[in-house]
């Protein structure tokens, strides 16, 4: 038998597979699919660490690379591929060849993609691209015009037919439409239910991002721009909102909550748009180059294809790609701004906002100019004022 040919071997195996059947003794054919699937996917992570090697692993390179730091795989591979891949690490590791015991460092087990199923009258399974609404508001099949009966959401299969194919979304919306989507709808552990309002949500953002860069409502700073060396309130705000931004979208996507850090993006494009003809000056105009920047930065890696032609328009020549992640400031993080509890003998009676790090006179004075905390004072007199800063102010009576 000749091993130097692609494919199963047995299959061009003469003498074992063409034999005589064992209870008519007629010509038969053997099976040759011996192997399962999970044979074949319970140890490639292995090989793809000495993908090069003439034996089948080099343990060196083995040991080196191994553990994998994270593996992402839907529910059905949760425990039949997990339970073979342990497996037949532990055997490897026991005849030699490794020297691991768990073959995965960290699993994200991700959910499902829904969508609504649907029949026809004969109860044939429909593709959603054959069902449309009739004038009455009724489904029917998009050709025949026959009554649709709609079905339960289900997981997306073949057999269901309740697919979405994947070039007319990217024909209709394009690519980085279907990327932002399926990380803004839910989280990724969850399953996600595909609609057609939700793909188009995320294609008018993709409009307004590139209008909020293209077209800004304010001043741009050139890229070239020195730092001011002061910024006023306004650019103070936008630059604390960039920096929360990008500290917070960070962390998100460490924890794969891809989810909120779409939901931060976002936010941030409000804080930005927020920004118009008369917000005028050096620091704003440099604020509003940095967060723009940061806007495209963080958003590039969901949207890859307009992130890159923002950042060229942007007046960079380095690909976007290639361009380190920003880092948060650590002194914009926080609130110029407080609000602080307000209470009478321990009693929550109000809350005021507060100049973060005010002076204990300042906290006080403002907490008993409060009209509700006079109304409960009344006549008796104030024995003591605890100030806990950027916190509560108690008012002992």
């Amino acid at each position: 038998m000749s091993l130097d040919q692609p494919g199963n071997p047995l299959d061009r195996h003469p003498s074992w597979k063409h034999v005589a059947c064992p209870t008519c003794g007629g010509a038969a054919t053997r099976e040759t699919d011996t192997f399962d699937t999970f044979f074949e996917s319970s140890w490639y992570f292995a090989r793809f660490a000495c993908a090069q090697a003439d034996t089948p692993l080099d343990r060196q390179a083995v040991d080196y690379w191994l553990p994998v730091d994270q593996y992402i795989g839907g529910i059905e591979h949760a425990i039949l591929h997990l339970l073979y891949s342990r497996f037949f690490t532990r055997a490897l590791r026991d005849c030699g060849y490794l020297s691991l015991d768990e073959p995965f460092a960290g699993l994200l087990t991700q959910g499902m993609v829904c969508h609504q199923t649907y029949r026809d009258a004969e109860g044939a399974w429909l593709f959603p691209r054959q069902v449309r609404r009739g004038d009455d508001g009724r489904l029917i099949h998009a050709e025949s015009g026959q009554p649709v009966t709609p079905g339960r959401s289900e997981k997306m299969s073949k057999s269901r037919r309740n697919v979405v194919e994947p070039d007319g979304i990217i024909a209709d919306y394009g690519a980085d439409t279907a990327r932002l989507f399926m990380l803004s709808d839910s989280p990724p552990e969850r399953d996600l239910e595909w609609s057609e309002t939700g793909i188009e949500g995320a294609w008018r953002y993709l409009h307004r991002l590139w209008r909020l860069v293209i077209e800004p409502a304010a001043p741009l700073a050139p890229r070239d721009a020195p730092r001011p060396a002061a910024f006023g309130a306004s650019a103070r705000a936008l630059r604390r909102a960039i920096h929360k931004a990008i500290h917070a979208t960070t962390g998100d996507l460490e924890r794969f909550h891809f989810n909120r850090a779409v939901a931060r993006i976002r936010e941030l494009s409000n804080d930005i748009a927020k920004l118009d003809e008369t917000d005028l000056g050096d620091d704003i105009a440099w604020a509003h180059r940095e967060a723009l920047e940061a806007l495209v930065r963080l958003i590039g890696p969901m949207t890859p294809h307009i992130g890159e032609e923002l950042w060229r328009a942007l007046g960079h020549d380095a690909l976007l790609a290639d361009t380190p992640w920003p880092e948060a400031d650590p002194a914009l993080l926080g609130d110029e701004v407080v609000t602080i509890a307000i209470q009478v003998n321990g009693k929550l009676r109000g809350r005021i906002d507060l100049a973060r790090d005010s002076a204990q006179a300042e906290a006080e004075a403002a907490a008993l100019a409060q009209h509700s905390v006079k109304r409960v004072i009344g006549d008796r007199p104030v024995r003591r004022v605890i100030v806990v800063p950027n916190r509560i102010v108690n008012v002992v009576v």
